[in-house]
């Protein structure tokens, strides 16, 4: 057997609980889990009811044995070694989001009004009820976790803990969006972060595609999402970006000349994307047959819809 990996801590990481690691070429990430959240990647790849819902969710590559190695294979197809630590709890293996980016940046999303699992004791639920109804959970169906945005001075990502979502106001939330979407120098701001707004708005734009779509499955799945949460993911770099976006978006609608030698998509996937979303965080995800769809989590998806749409008027 060939040496093992070492992995190290996920310097990505701007929610959740500790713990996630990552391989040493930071393309996959290795999170310990409870078997709701295995059970939910292996019914999310194995039945067809939830296929929709694919492109939106994290590549699941599989899950970490006992003794170290990878149920699954690596992105470039081969078997992944991981370190064997003391720890026995079960993880699951998934591709590194912010891996294609030069300098991610990320915003964690938690999702729904309802902040504890159905079999939960009645003073974690009291508890979780009160967290909910302190924050903009309860009353938006979003709480802004935590985000990082790079400073193009320093060339550092700026991180924003999860402290601040859980002080802010409803009413705070537009300018948590601002923060996380800023304009680069040039715009009518002093902020030393952010792109130019012949980036910003497509990027903008796009994004608010993706979560019009996530919306759209999410609406006809019966799930119940607790604690789950929305994460995007976009490209700082500005010359990194514009480049990104001339692959396979319109940049000051200006359409650019196929390559001839190379195809859009294959550019695509030499540079990746200019940003992602997706749901992440399944720990307390369970199917929900004949309970409809999780209402406090397509709540939260409609705010997040209108604090977009709402940047995007700021913008124009």
């Amino acid at each position: 057997m060939s040496e093992p990996t070492v992995t190290r801590a996920l310097k990505s990481q701007v929610g959740g609980h500790k713990g996630v690691t990552t391989t040493e070429d930071e393309s996959l990430i290795i999170k310990p889990a409870l078997p709701l959240e295995v059970n939910f990647y292996q019914t999310l790849n194995s039945e067809s009811t939830f296929a929709p819902l694919r492109p939106f969710v994290p590549n699941f590559i599989g899950t970490l044995k006992l003794e170290g190695e990878i149920a699954g294979n690596s992105a470039n197809g081969g078997s992944v070694v991981i370190q064997t630590t003391s720890n026995k709890k079960e993880s699951i293996v998934l591709e590194n989001l912010s891996h294609p980016f030069l300098k991610p940046n990320i915003l964690d999303i938690k999702l729904g009004t309802v902040l504890y699992d159905e079999d939960a004791p009645l003073d974690k639920k009291e508890r979780m009820i009160k967290t909910a109804q302190q924050t903009t959970s309860f009353e938006t169906g979003i709480r802004l976790t935590g985000f990082q945005v790079y400073d193009n001075e320093t060339q550092q990502p700026v991180i924003t803990p999860k402290s601040y979502g859980k002080s802010i106001k409803s009413s705070d939330l537009p300018d948590g969006i601002a923060r996380f979407f800023p304009v680069g120098s040039g715009h009518t701001t002093s902020s030393s972060s952010g792109l130019p707004l012949k980036l910003l708005l497509p990027i903008l734009s796009g994004v608010r595609d993706d979560v019009a779509e996530i919306r759209e499955v999410m609406a006809a799945l019966e799930l119940r999402m607790v604690a789950g949460s929305l994460l995007v993911i976009y490209e700082a770099d500005w010359a990194r970006a514009e480049e990104m976006l001339k692959c396979g978006y319109v940049v000051e609608e200006e359409e650019e000349e196929e390559d001839e030698e190379e195809s859009d998509e294959d550019e695509k996937k030499k540079n990746g994307p200019p940003f992602v979303v997706k749901l992440i965080d399944f720990a307390h995800t369970r199917v929900a047959t004949g309970e409809g769809p999780d209402e406090g989590v397509l709540k939260g998806i409609d705010t997040v819809l209108r604090l977009i749409d709402g940047r995007i008027r700021e913008l124009e």
